[in-house]
């Protein structure tokens, strides 16, 4: 029979119905599989007849020099900044950034980390959380990893992040400091830990203020400018709408401004506005974008560090970093000179 060239782990795994970590430790180390897991995986094998690379099989003792960045989004403006502090400390370090887009797609991330194995990168630094908690810490036990900007509770994966909670709710305690008592919410799709972070700092910041947390203010939806018009608009509906919202990010934060400016209100005057990120546009926008200020360049720079570190078998000094936010107060939520 020829041999299919094309064939990869992740058929074996597939069609064996295991990870492609249980089929590596099949190859590599089969003492620590169970044998009926071991046995099936070894039909797969010879039935597909599958054959690793020899290079796959000295992923220790071999580098390409190469580290893969995968992105839930290539087109979100905030990680261009994060992925300009990666590539800087890559570079002097004379490795080169290779850029997957999941598309927010779990089989995507899956089909990138598979390359891991294949021995194509040395090491992957994720930009995204989809994958399952065990299975990320299963990877990281194996490989270089490093998990950015998004995470999970208490995973055992070198994570840098900066605390969601407090920040949202620093950034709508400033808007209860200003005098507002109906303050809305435009968050992220339920799913992303950070919309469920950022929603309790909110939740969290009424509640510490003694005012009411009303479900009708709550507005979710994706990440994207129009997302946060639609939002808006649904929020400016209301018999009783918000003086004031806090929004996920600062995109979503545009469009939110631009409806209110289509209903013929003022910002700060009759709605303020507070975003999230800092990016480099909310400076432009008119009004001028409050926001909260995350360290993205310094997310990223800390990011490639920890996986050099990994990558060479250093000792980390701790495996989760949480950098420091702050809040950028502009137009949009208090007037100006």
């Amino acid at each position: 029979m020829k041999i299919d060239q094309n064939i990869k782990m992740s058929d074996v795994a597939k069609k064996a119905n295991v990870s492609t970590a249980t089929v590596s430790r099949v190859l590599s180390n089969p003492a620590v599989v169970k044998e009926e897991t071991r046995r099936k995986v070894m039909e797969v094998i010879e039935e597909l007849q599958y054959r690793p690379h020899v290079i796959a099989r000295q992923f220790r003792t071999q580098e390409t020099k190469m580290v893969l960045v995968v992105v839930p989004d290539i087109t979100s403006i905030f990680f261009s900044e994060v992925l300009r502090g990666i590539e800087h400390v890559a570079v002097s370090r004379n490795y080169q950034v290779v850029l997957g887009d999941s598309e927010n797609n779990l089989e995507r991330e899956k089909q990138y980390v598979d390359l891991l194995y294949q021995k194509q990168v040395d090491g992957v630094i994720l930009l995204t959380a989809k994958l399952p908690k065990e299975m990320l810490e299963q990877l990281a036990s194996e490989f270089p990893i490093v998990l950015a900007c998004e995470y999970y509770d208490g995973i055992d994966v070198p994570t840098v992040s900066i605390d969601n909670i407090g920040s949202a709710r620093k950034a709508t305690e400033h808007l209860v400091h200003l005098g507002h008592k109906r303050i809305g919410h435009i968050s992220g799709p339920a799913g992303i830990i950070l919309s469920r972070d950022r929603l309790q700092g909110y939740k969290e910041a009424l509640q510490n203020n003694g005012l009411l947390v009303d479900e009708a203010y709550i507005a979710e939806g994706p990440l994207t400018i129009e997302s946060g018009y639609r939002r808006m608009k649904m929020l400016l509906s209301l018999d009783n709408p918000p003086t004031a919202v806090f929004v996920y990010n600062d995109e979503m934060a545009w469009g939110a401004i631009k409806a209110v400016k289509d209903h013929g209100l003022r910002i700060p005057e009759d709605i303020a506005v507070v975003g999230f990120d800092n990016l480099k546009i909310s400076e432009v926008v008119e009004p001028h974008l409050s926001t909260i200020e995350q360290p993205k360049y310094l997310i990223g720079k800390k990011s490639m560090e920890l996986l050099l570190q990994l990558i060479h078998g250093k000792p980390l000094e701790k495996k989760n970093y949480v950098l420091n936010s702050s809040l950028i107060v502009r137009h949009s939520s208090v007037l100006m000179n």
